[in-house]
């Protein structure tokens, strides 16, 4: 099933599959399903809130293991099976380790890891009847570079990069490839209330866009893209694999740039 990227008519990359978005109401999960749906997929999105028209929507809290089975299904009779899931619901936090109490740390791990394998749960059984099974998990450059004020949602997210490792190598033989993508700080809508409540807006987001070498946040789509290409048929030989995209965050360390000289 493997093909060229950017191969075929537009929209026929993913005709007939068939992929399911958690978080897909807003941001990076909205621009997924959107990409999905552009491209082809049947698309539903599985959310606290409904997604804008006319994608699908189920409404479903990922810490309710119920409500996660019982939505899982119900996306999937509405699809005709699955064949994609875009684990992508989490929340973010802030903070050092004194930040945050029991409960809080209890939350938040709840919803970005125990979220993930209750999602993955309810799914593994449809997607073992599919030829063309993926999951992706978003993680995040937290999961592998130190940021201050963030070891909640950092441990989470190394929690999530090895979790996608572990669940590569247990489903090789279901024929179902898992992998994740690790965005930058993203111009989310998560990212948008930080900043709003940032005693300095301007500054913050300055200081946001400047530690990705790139000089700016992380669109949505950009983050789309990537896990579109994990979920889909050109990225059949890839398992167990994390793509960045960060903006360069990661590998690379450009050296200052100097000021201009003054006029002579």
């Amino acid at each position: 099933m493997a093909a060229e990227i950017g191969g075929g008519p537009p929209g026929a990359e993913f005709a007939g599959i068939k992929a399911l978005v958690t978080g897909g109401a807003s941001g990076i999960g909205l621009a997924t399903a959107r990409l999905l749906a552009a491209r082809g997929a049947g698309v539903a999105c599985l959310d606290l809130g409904e997604p804008p028209a006319p994608l699908y929507g189920v409404i479903a809290d990922v810490t309710d293991d119920a409500a996660v089975r019982a939505g899982v299904a119900r996306a999937t009779d509405h699809l005709g099976g699955l064949d994609v899931l875009v684990n992508n619901a989490g929340v973010g936090a802030q903070g050092t380790v004194e930040d945050n109490d029991d409960d809080e740390w209890r939350r938040v791990f709840d919803v970005n890891v125990f979220g993930m394998v209750r999602v993955a749960r309810a799914a593994l059984p449809y997607l073992r009847r599919s030829r063309h099974a993926a999951i992706v998990n978003t993680c995040s450059i937290a999961a592998t570079a130190g940021l201050p004020g963030r070891a909640l949602y950092s441990a989470t997210k190394g929690a999530v990069l090895s979790l996608t490792l572990a669940m590569a190598a247990d489903h090789m033989a279901d024929g179902i490839r898992v992998n994740c993508v690790n965005p930058g700080t993203a111009d989310t809508p998560w990212v948008g209330r930080l900043l709003a409540d940032a005693p300095d807006p301007v500054a913050e987001r300055a200081a946001l866009e400047a530690r990705q070498p790139m000089g700016r946040l992380v669109t949505a789509d950009e983050v789309a893209a990537a896990i579109a290409y994990l979920a889909g048929p050109p990225a059949a030989a890839t398992t167990g694999t994390a793509l960045t995209v960060d903006g360069g965050m990661q590998g690379l360390r450009p050296r200052p740039t100097p000021p201009p000289r003054p006029p002579t």
